[in-house]
């Protein structure tokens, strides 16, 4: 692994990462290659592909999407599932995308413990996200796979991680990663580090209510169907999280507002939470 903290040896530890994965569920090694040129057999962007969004907290914070090409996700889900690969019929089901979120959940979770050492304690949600992220990228790369047969993954770095992942740890990051609301560690003043807010006060921020998680098992996951309740982590007296960029900045009470939900701000994260 690379010592160096920069966004390809974080992506090359994904590349070794996954390889790996895959080469146990075969029983005999997976070649996985980190290309930074855009591919010329790239697969052009369908309907059928595969948007996942990796948001990373703690030490580490900022967002990677990863988009799988149609062809890819059948493949990767087969290759992980076991199921008999299609000569014809590549149409990509619901199914196919659960497979693929599960192999790539796993691969993460190695991933944080390969990570350790350049960027200290991180945590990484993966989820469907329905389209190519709204953020520009600022690091793209591509992982190719010489089994299950020809495989190309693309990954992008958002502005926030390609920063985090370059820079080095400053004396107040947290060691472990930060819970919601929690406090805050010791941020410089403004007298040392003035920040010019009008500058961007009209810029404009895609924030996320969660209302809750959990993890299931891929059996589960394939299990569901329309009526299928899953129970969350969170009671319904309990405050909701407002995230931004994956991160808390605040909570409070789900309302209704003319016919839409909305949120009545409770609780306020400190900065540098």
């Amino acid at each position: 692994m690379s010592s160096i903290r920069e966004p390809a040896a974080y992506l090359e530890i994904w590349r070794d990462v996954l390889a790996q994965v895959l080469g146990e569920i075969a029983s005999t090694p997976v070649s996985c290659v980190l290309e930074k040129d855009c591919p010329a057999d790239l697969p052009a962007p369908a309907e059928g592909d595969l948007w996942i969004l990796v948001s990373a907290l703690g030490s580490l914070r900022g967002e990677m999407g990863i988009r799988v090409p149609a062809g890819s996700v059948v493949r990767l889900a087969q290759f992980f599932t076991g199921e008999t690969a299609a000569a014809v019929d590549l149409a990509v089901t619901g199914e196919h995308r659960d497979a693929v979120l599960e192999l790539l959940r796993q691969t993460s979770g190695l991933v944080v413990t390969g990570a350790k050492t350049n960027w200290g304690e991180i945590q990484l949600h993966l989820d469907f996200t329905p389209a190519s992220p709204s953020w520009p990228s600022s690091y793209t790369a591509w992982l190719r796979l010489d089994r299950p047969g020809e495989v190309i993954v693309e990954v992008h770095c958002s502005v926030a991680l390609t920063a985090a992942l370059d820079s080095e740890p400053s004396e107040s990051s947290p060691a472990v990663p930060v819970p919601p609301l929690a406090a805050p560690t010791q941020a410089p003043s403004t007298e040392e580090a003035p920040v010019h807010l009008e500058l961007i006060r009209d810029v404009e921020l895609a924030v996320t209510l969660r209302f809750g998680s959990r993890r299931l098992l891929l059996r589960e996951v394939l299990d569901l169907n329309p009526g299928s309740v899953i129970e969350l982590d969170r009671a319904v007296h309990e405050p909701v999280d407002l995230l931004l960029d994956g991160r808390v900045i605040a909570q409070g009470e789900v309302v209704v507002v003319e016919g839409n939900y909305g949120l009545r701000v409770t609780e306020v994260a400190p900065p540098g939470a």
